[in-house]
């Protein structure tokens, strides 16, 4: 099923590569093959972060180094998502105990906020607070989730998994056209704070070009503080006093004790099984492995792989089953010490052939009718994911976001760190969509101490016990769809991964009522759909997903060319 192809640099080059065919990719992007490695791989979407974790592994580290070394990497080479200001969540696969472990590291709100704390004095939602101001910001989860990680589950010393990020933002590295691009475009909305615009741009107030070289100092002492104290060199000393002070600064509530009490979780995963794979994800407070699950145990009962790929047929059953899955999350979904999340029925067969009974081949529901089950808010696209496999099967699916890209935009001063602005992942006011769209009730209103709800979908998949897939992706709203895609492109559609990458994305997330569509999506598709009465969205690319295939021989990867310095590096 698989292709052997050439690897990027650090990897090895198979003799088979020779033979394989390019895979073309729609308009405006590169042809991409399968990279193989026979030993280890990472993925990520940025190519010297990745290289960073496979020297990890080359070192003899396992999946979870090799994964923390990428995170923090990330931090310095990839600052629209890579981040020690932020959260997510990890997903760990151990061979061999076939365990799987799930690590909540997502920020919460502050002990000061409360429901109407975006709201104007009409009492309607004021984005402006959510996204654009102290109020914005919830207590970063990244280090604290890190540390428990390696302590547990790693075998390397801080102070190894750190040097390659110390280093990358001391001494620097040739700035990429993304970083360049994305910078130039977001200048606005960066250089409102004069402390990120003093890091992120010149002191004449220029961009910074493609190739010049940039470099970090106070990021480095930062990063430097957590490697000789560890979680305490983030969320205390000069370091948290310096958050505190930034954010109170921008009119926020954050103190010095909401840091000082934040605290990681361990969770179990959310499991399905889809056609024989065991699909392994992230629980609540993310909603990506429930209704990952679910739109997959609709599907599984039509015959997909017959219907075709990207047919009308098809794509009218997946946006079907997707927007009964989103209109659960809107009424279901929060931090489940907050609210109780009826996750064993929203993962149920029983369940799931209910709704498929109701779809219909030739007929569409309009959102207007679809209301949640009856059982006992877009997210921004700059999250960022990566995925690892070690020489002894060992994973790591990791997703982890700043929510915009850049977060907030603000960069605490004298630390070189970005801040996040997770929570407009709340709901400001139940009913009324968050910055990207969705909708969201009581279940995800602003409560101190909680945690906001997620789309990110790190997920892993076994086969008859065995390391068969990890994969993820950015992409807001569209995690779980495009998460989605990729199992059911391999599983289905029996494409290589680097075919399953390259496939043109679909999405519906109920409201609004439309399909949204990547541009190159076959137009007698679209136009059959919309004689089935779907509104069409032609919209940029979506997702960046970082994927890795196993197999006997080997490690197949495919870092998503939707993004030009994405990559998969192996050894």
């Amino acid at each position: 099923m698989l292709t052997l192809a050439t690897t990027l640099a650090g990897g090895l080059v198979s003799p088979a590569a020779l033979a394989a065919q390019d895979i073309s990719i729609y308009s405006g992007m590169a042809t991409a093959r399968p990279v193989w490695a026979k030993h280890g791989m990472v993925a990520s979407q940025e190519a010297l972060a990745s290289q960073v974790g496979v020297d990890i592994l080359k070192q003899g580290g396992n999946a979870v180094d090799a994964a923390i070394a990428t995170a923090y990497a990330l931090a310095v080479t990839f600052p629209e998502a890579g981040n020690i200001g932020g959260g997510g969540f990890m997903l760990i696969h151990l061979a061999k105990d076939n365990k799987d472990i799930a690590i909540d590291y997502r920020e919460v709100a502050p002990l000061k906020a409360h429901r109407d704390i975006f709201l104007d004095k009409n009492g309607n939602a004021d984005p402006k607070l959510s996204q654009e101001h102290g109020l914005s910001v919830g207590v970063p989860g990244t280090v604290m989730g890190m540390e428990l990680a390696r302590k547990k589950y790693g075998t390397m010393s801080r102070q190894q998994l750190l040097a390659p990020a110390i280093k990358l933002a001391k001494e620097g590295y040739a700035v990429t056209p993304d970083l360049a691009e994305s910078l130039t475009e977001l200048k606005d909305y960066i250089t409102q704070w004069p402390s990120s615009r003093e890091i992120f741009y010149k002191a004449d107030g220029s961009n910074y070009a493609p190739g010049e070289w940039f470099k970090q100092p106070e990021l480095a002492h930062s990063l430097e503080l957590i490697s000789d104290k560890g979680a305490d060199g983030f969320y205390q000393g000069e370091t948290a006093q310096k958050i505190v002070a930034a954010i109170q600064h921008a009119g926020g509530v954050m103190t010095l004790a909401d840091l000082q009490h934040y605290q990681v979780y361990e969770r179990i995963p959310v499991t399905g099984n889809y056609r024989g794979y065991q699909v392994i994800s992230m629980p609540p407070p993310s909603s990506g492995g429930i209704h990952l699950i679910e739109i997959l145990n609709i599907l599984e009962n039509f015959p997909i792989g017959e219907l075709g790929h990207n047919t009308a047929a098809t794509i009218h059953l997946m946006a079907e089953a997707m927007k009964q899955a989103y209109a659960d999350r809107s009424e279901y979904l929060g931090d489940p010490a907050f609210v109780k999340v009826p996750v064993a029925s929203l993962i149920s067969k029983a369940y799931a052939k209910a709704i498929a009974e109701r779809i219909q081949p030739d007929k569409v529901v309009p959102s207007s009718d679809i209301a949640p089950g009856k059982l006992a808010p877009y997210e921004s696209d700059q999250t960022t994911h990566f995925s690892v496999v070690d020489q002894w099967g060992n994973a790591v699916s990791n997703t982890y976001t700043l929510n915009f890209s850049y977060g907030n935009g603000l960069v605490a001063k004298g630390t070189g760190i970005l801040l996040n602005n997770e929570m407009d992942d709340f709901s400001a006011k139940p009913g009324v969509p968050n910055g990207y769209g969705l909708v969201g009730g009581d279940a995800n209103a602003v409560e101190a101490k909680k945690r906001p709800l997620s789309s990110m979908t790190p997920t892993i998949i076994t086969k008859d016990g065995q390391l068969f897939m990890v994969t993820g992706s950015p992409g807001g709203a569209r995690i779980i769809t495009t998460v989605l895609q990729i199992v059911m492109n391999v599983i289905d559609h029996h494409m290589n991964i680097a075919e399953a990458t390259a496939a043109p994305r679909i999405h519906h997330q109920w409201l609004p009522d439309e399909i949204r569509v990547e541009k190159s999506l076959n137009l007698d598709t679209i136009h059959l759909l919309q004689k089935m009465g779907y509104t069409i969205s032609v919209k940029p690319a979506m997702g960046s997903t970082q994927t890795i295939m196993v197999s006997a021989d080997g490690r197949y990867g495919a870092s998503d060319p939707r993004y030009a310095n994405s990559g998969a590096v192996g050894y």
